[in-house]
């Protein structure tokens, strides 16, 4: 099949509430309930804050002695969307390369995407550093100087890896994280508030509530018209 495509395709896929049907910074915020955090998270989405900003302040609020209790409070609580299973086989099956872009954190990221068989080298997320008193948030995937958002794990410096000319660039996503990637890619997979913000900038995109929707849609070819 992959004979066929004019550009070969690859799959840029959000973590939190796309992979995971919750944000999961969010659940554990709310769950724990750190004094401060929601001032903060009012800040992010208000942009008087950016991601790398807010979320660092955030998880510092929260000792690292939880660690474990915050890892099983996700892994319990984050839930899987219908259908990743069969994106996963349909990428394998046709030689799509698939990558997680997530501004989620390494400690739950991971255990999370460990039954799926996804090569650590496709997976970019945020890291975090248990070793001093608070919970430190590190970023190994900056911005480049393409990129001024201060993004923390920045999507838009993956994308650029796979140049325009060569390939058919899809980003799959819900929110604020994916604003900026959807602005460069060829195609949207939309749910949520990307769907609305697609629609206002008048981007290429397909809503979908399952991956099996991808799937479909992918099936169809609706990705190289």
């Amino acid at each position: 099949m992959t004979d066929s495509f004019r550009k070969p395709p690859v799959l840029f896929c959000d973590f939190d509430g796309t992979i995971t049907l919750n944000d999961n910074i969010v659940a554990l915020m709310k769950h724990f309930n750190p004094p401060g955090w929601e001032p903060i998270v009012r800040d992010i989405v208000a942009l008087k804050k950016s991601v790398r900003q807010g979320v660092g302040e955030m998880f510092a609020l929260l000792p690292s002695s939880m660690k474990e209790e915050l890892t099983a409070y996700v892994l319990e609580n984050a839930g899987i969307r219908d259908g990743f299973s069969e994106l996963l086989a349909w990428c394998r099956e046709h030689g799509v390369e698939f990558y997680v872009t997530s501004g989620g954190i390494d400690f739950f990221v991971y255990p999370l995407l460990e039954p799926f068989g996804i090569p650590h080298d496709h997976i970019f997320c945020n890291g975090s550093d248990f070793s001093g008193e608070r919970v430190r948030i590190t970023w190994p995937h900056a911005c480049d100087d393409a990129c001024d958002n201060d993004c923390g794990m920045c999507k838009t410096t993956i994308i650029r890896r796979f140049p325009q000319d060569r390939f058919t660039r899809i980003m799959i996503g819900d929110s604020i994280t994916d604003f900026a990637g959807a602005k460069l890619v060829d195609l949207v997979f939309s749910r949520s508030h990307l769907t609305e913000r697609c629609r206002e900038l008048g981007l290429p995109h397909i809503p979908f509530e399952t991956f099996r929707d991808v799937v479909h849609h992918l099936e169809q070819g609706d990705w190289n018209s």
